[in-house]
């Protein structure tokens, strides 16, 4: 199993993460979420997901994964 930590920009509650964790949650591959908008974390975990697919989704939620 896969896991790797992103640092998304712009949450600023509990409802950015939910978003968030929503949008990542329908990538193919992945199994779980974890998402924290005090330090900006998010920890993606499963099997055959990438990163291209997870920006996306982070995206999709209006927030941008930092580099």
């Amino acid at each position: 199993m896969d896991q790797r930590t992103y640092t998304v920009s712009g949450m600023t509650c509990g409802h950015c993460e939910m978003s968030v964790r929503e949008e990542v949650s329908e990538v193919a591959g992945v199994s779980a979420v974890e998402v924290s908008h005090e330090t900006g974390a998010l920890t993606v975990s499963g099997e055959g997901f990438s990163d291209d697919a997870v920006k996306a989704a982070v995206e999709e939620a209006g927030y941008a994964v930092s580099s």
